[in-house]
C-alpha cells in the first residue's frame, strides 16, 4: 500500500510493515530521525487499527503508594525519602484498608501497588499488604511491585526469586506493573540510579515472573539522558524477552518530569517527542498486544492524541497518583469513569472499560456513549 509521506524512508518502513516484516534498530532511528511526524503517526496508526479497530481501552483502578522511604536514592526521583525526612511515610495495614475502601467507584478493577525499598519491611510486611488488600477489595486484581521490590524481598528474606513470587501469589498477588528497568543500559544505569538493580537482574526476574505464569507491564523512562539509540535498545530487549516468554500484556512510555529531582535542569519532554515515542513503541514492540498513551505523564489531551499515534490504552482513573505529581505532572491527580468515556469518545475512537488482562466489562453501555 502506498502512502503519501513526505519523508520517502517511511514509504520503505511500510512496505516492510505492510509484508510483515519486523523492524530492526536501524529501523527504529529512522522513525526518531524523521522529519515527517505525521507519517511516523499514520504507521503506528495503522498498526494500532489493525489490532484493535477503534477500540480504546481504559481501567477503574486505584494507585497504592504504600512507602516513600527508599534506600536506592535515584537521582531521577522526586518521591524517595529517607526515614529521617519530616515527610516520609509508610502506610499500617489499617490505613492500607481505609485507603482502599475510600474510593468511590463501587467496581474497582485493579489496585496497582508499587512503594520504595524501605529496608525496615519484612517479607511478612509485604505479605500481609497483599491480604488486606485481597480482602478489602476481592473483585480486584492486584498488580503490584516491580521487579527492584520483588529482588529485595529475596535479599532480605533470603529465599530465592521463585520462592518469592510463590509467596507473593498466594498471598494475591495476581500481577506486575512494568517500572524498575529505566532504561535498559549501563551507562544510564551508573550515572542515574547506580543503587538499583541493573538491566540483566531485571529481565531476569520479569522472565521468573513470567514463568510463574503472573503476566506483567513492561515501562520505559525517557527524556532525561538517554540518547535515542538507548531508547531503540530499550525496546528491543522488551522485545527479545516478549518473544521468549509471552508474558508482557502492555508498554507503557513513561515521560520523565525532572521537577524536584536532581536533574530539574533538564527541560521536559515535548509533545512532539511523545507523540513520536509512543509511535515507535508500537512500531517496534509488534509482540506487545497494547500500548499505553498514560495521560498521568503527558496529560490528557496529549493522551487524546496519543490514541492515533498508535496507542490503544489510556490506563484508569486512579483515584489519587503520586509519584509523578511530586515530580511536577500537571495532570489530574485522578479521573472517573466518565471522564475517561469522554477523553475516549471526543478523540474519535471507541471506549471499551477493561480489566487488568484487557477482558471488556460494560461494554454495551460504552458502545451507547460512542454513538452519541
Amino acid at each position: 500500500m502506498n502512502l503519501d509521506f513526505s519523508d520517502p524512508a517511511l514509504q520503505i518502513l511500510n512496505e516492510k510493515l505492510a509484508d510483515g516484516e519486523r523492524l530492526s534498530f536501524e529501523d527504529g532511528l529512522a522513525l526518531y530521525q524523521s522529519p515527517d511526524l505525521i507519517g511516523v503517526g499514520r504507521l503506528a496508526d495503522i498498526s494500532r487499527r489493525r489490532r484493535h479497530g477503534r477500540k480504546a481501552y481504559y481501567i477503574v483502578n486505584q494507585h497504592l503508594n504504600y512507602t516513600n522511604i527508599c534506600m536506592n536514592q535515584c537521582r531521577f526521583c522526586a518521591y524517595a525519602r529517607k526515614a529521617s525526612e519530616t515527610d516520609a511515610y509508610t502506610m499500617s495495614l489499617q490505613q492500607t484498608e481505609d485507603w482502599v475502601r475510600s474510593h468511590p467507584e463501587k467496581e474497582v478493577r485493579e489496585i496497582h501497588i508499587v512503594g520504595g525499598l524501605n529496608p525496615a519491611l519484612s517479607m511478612d510486611y509485604y505479605l500481609d499488604l497483599l491480604r488486606t488488600v485481597k480482602r478489602s477489595r476481592p473483585e480486584a486484581t492486584i498488580k503490584a511491585f516491580t521487579a527492584v521490590e520483588i529482588d529485595r524481598l529475596s535479599v532480605t528474606s533470603g529465599k530465592s526469586i521463585q520462592e518469592v513470587i510463590a509467596l507473593l501469589k498466594e498471598a494475591g498477588l495476581g500481577m506486575l506493573p512494568g517500572g524498575g528497568a529505566e532504561i535498559m543500559n549501563d551507562r544510564i544505569h551508573d550515572e542515574l540510579f547506580p543503587r538499583k538493580i541493573d538491566y540483566r537482574r531485571w529481565l531476569e526476574i520479569v522472565e521468573a515472573v513470567h514463568a510463574s505464569g503472573l503476566k506483567t507491564n513492561a515501562t520505559m523512562l525517557y527524556g532525561h539522558i538517554e540518547t535515542i539509540e538507548e531508547r531503540i535498545e530499550h525496546l528491543l530487549r522488551l522485545r527479545t524477552l516478549q518473544d521468549k516468554t509471552g508474558g508482557f500484556v502492555a508498554f507503557i512510555p513513561l515521560a520523565f518530569h525532572s521537577k524536584n529531582t536532581r536533574l530539574s535542569h533538564l527541560p521536559p519532554t515535548t509533545a512532539a517527542d511523545d507523540l513520536r515515542t509512543i509511535a515507535v513503541s508500537r512500531l517496534i514492540l509488534d509482540s506487545i498486544p497494547h500500548i499505553k498513551a498514560y495521560w498521568v505523564m503527558i496529560g490528557e489531551k496529549l493522551a487524546q492524541v496519543g490514541l492515533s499515534f498508535g496507542a490503544d490504552d489510556l490506563d484508569g482513573t486512579i483515584v489519587e497518583e503520586k509519584i509523578s505529581h511530586t515530580a511536577g505532572a500537571t495532570s489530574a491527580k485522578g479521573l472517573t469513569r466518565d471522564e475517561m468515556v469522554r477523553l475516549i469518545t471526543t478523540a474519535g475512537f471507541q471506549p471499551v472499560e477493561r480489566d487488568s488482562f484487557y477482558n471488556p466489562v460494560n461494554s454495551s453501555a460504552e458502545t451507547g456513549a460512542f454513538s452519541k
